[in-house]
């Protein structure tokens, strides 16, 4: 009798590389770790981050978490993060991932819009207490049932996790490894609002294959991921094209431009992966003198209307790939040529490498009706973005959509036929990896007082940056902090104005 072919995991394609080489190196903190959260940086073989794994597997199934519910996490760019997330999907657990910009509102609609039955954070990530803000948002949560940390210092009834991986790993449970199971979850904010997007294994590992195919990361290579993890971009950004080169993850949690070029040469990294504006930042004539390791730079786009007027690259050692990223709903990537120059991307079916003949297909571009930039392919989850039924009509069959509309406006040029992307979704802002309707502006704006001004000025770093003005600058942080708005955005009133 034939079995049905199964899919690959994360933990699966992790297994892979644990049986063919046990000690080589998989997992490497921050150099500077100890100031981000108080831990000493770690390194770690794939054996060793075995070991982690099934200890925090295990003490996530002796807690009583059932298969297939779900595991809040909150966490930097550390190794922890990587562990946990591997740990979850061995118990048989599916990842929510929450950003570390979100506050206390955010995170309690997170967890009860998904259900989870845990939370896991750090006890402090730069000078701000995550486990008390966690511990906040799970008491306004009905489902939470355990609250875990890393770190010292932990509130009380918050479980530790640190404690868990330095005794040996307890009983696991035995999970069918099936790509098409739930992996993560994670939430993005469209014109109908907030929206939480599922996606299984497969979805995220052809994420991870549409960047290191087009990139052309060899097997072996040795990462740096710069790109905050928490979104589906960061995971298949860094965890997925880990998983499928096989070879070392180095972190960093985002950012120190001293410390990363550090770190790049202390690891010898072949591989940066981070913000493009950043990557365009380093990518002077003295890389090559600088970081002469780096073979491949891929740099990801979270305003991808931006990328057809950015500066050419001018580091032929470290070829350069663009990745559009588009919120929580797909990506693409085009790598560039000798020119440096981003190259023109067609619409239709796109291969990964895109110019090779006969490659595999990773998604298809198209132009919708509405004049805006759609998408379809194993990694879209298309249902998780299906419109809203039509007041009156909820017995009424909507006719099928096989593609994601991401908002962003588009047209095709009448002399190459290749799609330009010229304007973001209306009506939504981005602050670095924090999505946001306009709306919402105004909201806040009230909240300060009367002669208050607050606004998002464009900015090619971040998308967008907040400039505000307050007459009272002790009432406008306390106002802002009670809508839940995170320190760094508050901290933009210690002067009468200021941008975050």
């Amino acid at each position: 009798m034939n079995q049905p072919a199964v899919s690959p995991t994360l933990d699966t394609l992790f297994q892979r590389t644990l049986m063919r080489q046990p000690h080589a190196p998989a997992l490497l903190d921050p150099l500077n770790k100890s100031r981000i959260t108080g831990h000493q940086p770690r390194r770690l073989t794939y054996a060793e981050a075995d070991t982690a794994i099934e200890a925090l597997s295990a003490h996530f199934v002796e807690s009583g978490l059932p298969a297939n519910s779900v595991i809040a996490i909150q966490l930097p760019s550390t190794v922890e993060f990587v562990l946990t997330v591997l740990a979850a999907h061995r118990a048989g657990l599916v990842v929510a991932v929450l950003p570390l910009l979100w506050r206390q509102a955010e995170l309690a609609a997170a967890l009860n819009r998904t259900a989870a039955r845990a939370i896991v954070t750090m006890s402090k990530v730069d000078g701000v207490s995550y486990a008390d803000l966690a511990m906040h948002a799970a008491a306004e949560a009905f489902s939470i049932r355990h609250v875990f940390g890393f770190g010292t210092d932990l509130p009380e009834g918050m479980a530790s996790l640190d404690e868990v991986l330095s005794r040996p790993p307890g009983t696991t449970r035995a999970v069918i490894q099936d790509g098409r199971k739930a992996a993560m979850i994670s939430f993005d904010v469209t014109a109908e609002g907030f929206r939480p997007v599922p996606r299984p294994h497969f979805s995220l590992i052809a994420g991870g294959l549409a960047m290191s195919l087009e990139a052309d990361i060899q097997q072996g290579a040795t990462v740096m991921s710069a790109f905050t993890p928490m979104s589906f971009a960061g995971l298949a950004s860094s965890l997925a094209v880990w998983l499928l080169c096989g070879g070392t993850l180095a972190l960093h949690h985002p950012f120190e431009s001293e410390v990363l070029e550090q770190q790049i040469n202390e690891h010898a990294c072949n591989v940066l992966i981070a913000p493009a504006q950043l990557a365009l930042r380093l990518g002077d004539s003295g890389l090559a003198a600088r970081m002469p390791t780096l073979r491949n730079v891929v740099g990801l786009w979270r305003a991808p209307e931006q990328v057809a007027a950015s500066e050419a690259w001018i580091a032929p050692h470290a070829p350069l790939t663009d990745v559009y990223l588009f919120g929580e709903a797909g990506l693409f990537g085009a790598r560039r040529g000798e020119d440096g120059v981003p190259v023109a991307v067609m619409p239709g079916p796109h291969g990964a490498p895109r110019e090779q003949s006969g490659s595999s297909i990773a998604g298809e571009i198209l132009l919708t009706p509405k004049g805006t930039l759609g998408l379809r392919g194993p990694m879209v989850p298309i249902a998780a973005y299906a419109p809203p039924q039509p007041v009156g009509e909820t017995l009424t069959a909507q006719p099928p959509r096989d593609y994601v509309d991401t908002g962003y406006a588009a047209r095709i040029d009448r002399a190459s036929g290749a799609i330009c992307i010229t304007a973001p979704p209306s009506g939504i802002m981005a602050v670095g990896g924090y999505r946001f309707l306009s709306n919402d502006l105004q909201e806040w704006a009230r909240r300060l007082g009367q002669g208050a001004l607050l606004t998002a000025l464009p900015d090619r770093l971040s998308g967008h940056r907040l400039a505000g003005r307050a007459q009272d600058n002790a009432r406008a942080r306390e106002a802002l902090s009670e809508l839940g708005l995170n320190p760094l955005m508050v901290e933009a009133f210690r002067d009468r104005s200021g941008p975050v």
